[in-house]
């Protein structure tokens, strides 16, 4: 029996915000690449994650969500995911099956239809949804545009990402794998730390600061038995440090804490954290602010 080929490419994931596209990610990778959170516009940047099975490769695109930009640092954001297409052999639109099709998506469906890369479309959240329910919601899409394949997945349970996985892989081009064994991501350091300090921010202040921090980490030193980190997080407003420090500093201590706890298991070592809280009016309208979190410029 002859072995079937070895297929390799790269795959982005897109959509518009908050539809599960970092669980995703994660849950394909089978460790965690992409801070995740129940807030929109969560993702900034465009993180390479790499899927390795015996068949194959995939190249994960995780970008940031598809909407209507409102700041400097949105039009980066969507524009780093409209990049991204023109990258990769196969697009996944990945869209919330509990949602009825709407303007948010159609926005989507407009980029995509621009797009000259084939397109899966992933269902997602299906274990939200009764199961009579889910044929009547794929037929809403079904002929929106030429989808190579519709899958019905859950990003949060794993029901059908093998078989997401499985199709994937069958529509990127024959070839050998195009990262090493071992590799997992093309983020530097600095970016994990910068998001896992944001992940605690967002958890801990919830509704009250989603977009408005940043986290830019200041120094980061690998001494013997302990990574020395200090990083600032960034808002807009003396009413916003206030609520992010907490009666007595107790907010900004129990973010320092969960931040240290998941570094530690990053790094696999002792971390020392200190965290600073700064005001930056309209830090999100600051290129050298948005470089520095490593959003480039968008396109002319």
């Amino acid at each position: 029996m002859s072995v079937p080929p070895s297929r390799s490419g790269f795959v982005a994931v897109v959509g518009r915000p908050n539809v599960g596209k970092s669980t995703l990610v994660n849950r394909l990778v089978g460790r965690k690449v992409a801070i995740v959170s129940d807030k929109p516009q969560t993702t900034r940047n465009r993180i390479l994650a790499v899927v390795h099975r015996p068949a194959g490769q995939i190249v994960l695109f995780d970008t940031p969500g598809i909407h209507k930009p409102r700041h400097a640092l949105n039009r980066r954001m969507v524009d780093v995911a409209m990049k991204t297409f023109s990258q990769a052999d196969l697009v996944l639109w990945l869209s919330d099956v509990t949602q009825s099709y709407g303007p948010g998506e159609r926005h989507v469906r407009l980029a995509l239809a621009r797009s000259r890369v084939p397109i899966m479309l992933g269902l997602n959240k299906i274990d939200a949804l009764p199961k009579p329910a889910i044929l009547p919601a794929i037929d809403q899409y079904r002929n929106l545009l030429p989808f190579v394949e519709i899958i019905p997945l859950s990003a949060l349970s794993g029901e059908n990402v093998d078989l997401l996985t499985e199709r994937l892989l069958a529509h990127l081009p024959e070839g050998e794998r195009l990262y090493p064994e071992d590799f997992l991501t093309d983020q530097p350091e600095r970016f994990f730390v910068a998001e896992m300090i944001r992940e605690q921010v967002l958890r801990a202040t919830r509704d009250e600061l989603p977009y408005s921090t940043g986290v830019m980490v200041e120094s980061l030193k690998d001494d013997p038995d302990l990574v020395r980190i200090e990083a600032s997080i960034l808002v807009e407003r003396e009413s916003q440090k206030g609520i992010l420090i907490g009666k007595g500093g107790a907010r900004l201590k129990a973010v320092g804490t969960a931040a240290r706890q998941g570094l530690e298991a990053f790094f696999g070592t002792r971390v020392y954290l200190g965290l600073f809280v700064k005001v930056r009016r309209a830090w999100r309208e600051n290129p050298s602010f948005l470089e520095q979190m490593g959003l480039s410029a968008p396109r002319r």
